[in-house]
């Protein structure tokens, strides 16, 4: 028979369907009958309880079964009749006799709009050599080691000291500590109080105040003054590594020295250079596409990506350490960026269907390298991508992404603008 297709609101759609309730009755008792040949009631050997007695404690859970697998084989021949492309998952509701109307969305028809309108700043970068020797410093400093000395310690030394502190004469939660360590301009405690600590020696006594902030993140020390009585166990100068040989091996360079070292940290500016730069750029061109192509977001799959990121969200936060039931979120607070993600997957694959996109092995391979060059093995990663369908699926859209990126960049109004490094890496 003919099915008709409501149109409802947006991208939702009716249809009804109808079942056969002798069939659905037929059905249901040869499941049972089945059944019966195996089932095992108390009181019962295998296979020899009483067919109305399986009947009656399994009567519901066939019938809900047998009706849901003919829903879903009446509602797949519907849309597939009528040529409708559903997202997400129906909702059946039964009407009485056998019939039941399936409420459904299907996916928008997106047609791209001129992209020619579309501006992209993008950023252009030159590596040089004070971004390498940055670098360096940033890699020595991580690598910082302490002498003792015996001189008053002064910023940048790292100290170790007893204090006691009191409020009004009173000991305070966490105001007590035995040979604690702190380096002195890292900002870890409250400014006075590692203000007082500079000029110490080893070995010397002092007493001091320090006022807690208004805004102090225990509110019942806040605009507090507490008296510290504080001891200098030791002072300890800190002292860079020096660049020579051993520093570059110490690094992985076992030949070239630190030539070749400063060679690779280039090398790696260049790339994660690169990458910003093509992520500020695609997330433009993404932005642009959107603003001149509106379509209707299915509501469902948003729902359904809400759902997903907020279990990746409590996932992330148990692997921190926190317990399940202290997690208080809902997936609401994820809606924007749900829209956001399902109308650029749309629009993306909208594109790349119209424009016959598809993600070329050679690309795919050249995307990999290029993951793997930061890599000490770079076979291994290469390795890890092609052993996993799911993994290389995930490259292969970001190949058809960077594509569509690509062909819209060949039509839209773009600038390049000269920036530096640090510019680019928001640190200036």
């Amino acid at each position: 028979m003919s099915v008709t297709v409501e149109n409802l609101e947006g991208l939702e759609r009716r249809v009804t369907l109808v079942l056969n309730p002798a069939e659905i009755e037929s059905e249901i008792a040869k499941r049972l009958q089945k059944l019966a040949r195996n089932v095992k009631l108390d009181g019962f050997r295998p296979g020899k309880a009483p067919q109305k007695m399986v009947a009656l404690r399994y009567g519901a859970e066939v019938r809900n079964e047998v009706l849901g697998d003919a829903l879903q084989t009446r509602f797949i021949e519907t849309i597939k009749a009528n040529d409708l492309d559903v997202a997400g998952y129906p909702q059946f509701v039964a009407a009485g006799d056998g019939v039941f109307t399936a409420t459904f969305e299907v996916f928008p028809v997106i047609t791209v709009g001129d992209v020619g309108q579309i501006k992209v700043t993008r950023p252009t970068v030159e590596v040089t050599d004070a971004d390498v020797d940055r670098t360096l410093d940033v890699l020595r400093k991580q690598r910082i080691h302490f002498h003792a000395v015996e001189r008053p310690a002064q910023m940048a030394d790292r100290v170790h000291i007893d204090y006691v502190g009191t409020i009004d004469g009173q000991p305070f939660a966490g105001g007590e500590a035995k040979d604690f360590p702190m380096v002195l301009g890292e900002g870890r405690t409250l400014p006075e109080f590692e203000g007082s600590l500079i000029g110490m020696k080893p070995g010397e006594s002092k007493t001091f105040d320090v006022t807690f902030p208004a805004d102090y993140f225990a509110k019942e020390m806040a605009s507090k003054t507490a008296r510290f009585a504080a001891v200098a166990k030791s002072v300890h100068e800190p002292h860079l590594p020096d660049l020579d040989e051993d520093f570059a091996r110490f690094l992985g360079i076992h030949e070239g020295g630190i030539a070749k070292l400063r060679e690779e940290i280039a090398d790696n500016l260049r790339r994660e250079a690169k990458r910003r730069i093509q992520s500020k750029v695609k997330e433009q061109v993404l932005d642009g596409m959107l603003a001149v192509t509106p379509f209707d977001i299915p509501k469902g799959l948003v729902a359904m990506e809400r759902k997903s990121m907020l279990a990746h969200a409590v996932s992330d936060l148990k692997a921190r350490g926190m317990k399940e039931s202290d997690i208080k979120m809902n997936d609401d607070i994820f809606d924007a960026q749900a829209r956001r993600r399902v109308s650029i997957s749309l629009m993306l694959n909208g594109f790349s269907a119209a424009n016959n996109i598809q993600a070329e092995e050679a690309k795919v391979r050249t995307l990999i390298d290029e993951f793997a060059q930061s890599y000490e093995n770079p076979a291994e990663l290469v390795a890890w991508y092609y052993q996993d369908k799911e993994r290389l699926q995930d490259v292969k859209a970001m190949v058809v992404e960077d594509t569509v990126v690509d062909m819209i960049l060949g039509r839209a109004q773009v600038t390049d603008e000269p920036t530096t490094l640090e510019q680019l890496m928001g640190k200036a």
